[in-house]
């Protein structure tokens, strides 16, 4: 049962704004149009001595097309976005992190650094904190470009990361984080070990002849949001050879329970157990639903929200736990 519909509305609309990456599930429903993240990142100089060292200084191009640089590999990190902080972490570098964002919440270590905003930063405790460098996103550039400047102003490096809706944007921003930090090896080896699960997935979904349709829901009735194209989660769906029900859709999209019953998915997946109790038992037992197949044979399931949308190490655990709950006969243990 839904324990708070107006915890629902508020929960949903910072979800939708902070995605694709900071809030314990963040969606791009209110996210300016994903950019892909530009990161032509490249070292200045090469470590003399170090073979595979980065060194600093070091200058890239950030996601919003600023030319960033950093003259010495930074002691102190801020990030205000979920996604990135959970990239620090990924990167070895959590422990130089001084500030998160109010959502931030994995991994565990995370919920212990002082809280610094979300969507309205606290500037006021930023400045005093004076990290070296603060992980920030597009929305805090397009609405807080002056406490942005004012960052800059006492020396602190700004660096803005983009909206992600696809593994390659995904990893793009591990990239440039990489780069911002000296990370840039630890990077490679997360984003090989990354492609190497998708790819094995992908291989063994080739043994797949009856694909089957996938409906995800992303926030319940009445108001039922789903991923169409340009989504991870439709991206996942393809790795593991499966059909995303509103593949004809763009983006985060909200479609009325006659036109998802008219989908007729054999399978159902939602991603909001963490504010909605039981969330399949609410999905089997919903009205005018009783001949849709996924609801027959009892095929509705909730995942992880953070591993299907937040673009960080995690994906690749979203797109193994959806093959095992799709096709259990194929990817099953």
């Amino acid at each position: 049962m839904i324990k708070r519909w107006g915890l629902f509305s508020l929960v949903f609309v910072l979800a939708m704004v902070l995605l694709a990456g900071c809030g314990s599930k963040e969606t791009p429903a209110d996210q300016p149009v994903p950019e892909t993240p530009d990161t032509e990142a490249t070292d200045q100089t090469e470590a003399e001595g170090t073979e595979g060292a980065q060194a600093f200084p070091v200058t890239f191009t950030d996601d919003v097309g600023r030319e960033v640089t950093i003259e010495k590999e930074p002691e102190t990190l801020i990030s205000i976005q979920t996604s990135n902080t959970e990239i620090l972490y990924a990167l070895g570098v959590g422990d130089r992190l001084i500030g998160v964002s109010d959502y931030c919440n994995y991994p565990p270590e995370a919920l212990e650094v002082q809280k610094v905003g979300g969507q309205d930063m606290d500037a006021e405790l930023v400045m005093t904190l004076l990290p070296d460098v603060a992980f920030v996103t597009q929305y805090h550039f397009d609405n807080h470009a002056e406490i942005l400047k004012q960052f800059e102003e006492v020396g602190i490096t700004v660096v803005v990361t983009g909206s992600a809706t696809s593994f390659d944007d995904a990893y793009a921003t591990m990239e440039m984080i990489a780069t911002a930090t000296g990370t840039t090896e630890k990077a490679d080896e997360i984003i090989q070990d990354m492609k190497d699960r998708r790819a094995a997935l992908e291989e063994k979904a080739k043994e797949i002849t009856d694909k089957k349709k996938v409906w995800v829901e992303v926030a319940p009735a009445p108001d039922i949001f789903t991923t169409g194209k340009n989504t991870f989660m439709h991206e996942m769906l393809e790795t593991i050879n499966a059909t995303n029900a509103a593949e004809d859709q763009d983006g985060w999209v909200k479609l009325t329970e006659e036109e998802i019953v008219q989908l007729n998915p054999d399978v159902i997946i939602t991603t909001y157990g963490y504010y909605v109790d039981n969330p399949a038992e609410g999905v089997l037992a919903r009205d005018g639903w009783a001949e849709v197949n996924a609801i027959k044979n009892k095929q509705v399931f909730d995942v992880d929200s953070d591993t299907v949308t937040r673009p960080g190490p995690r994906l690749i655990e979203g797109v193994e736990q959806l093959a095992k709950l799709i096709y259990p006969e194929v990817f099953g243990e």
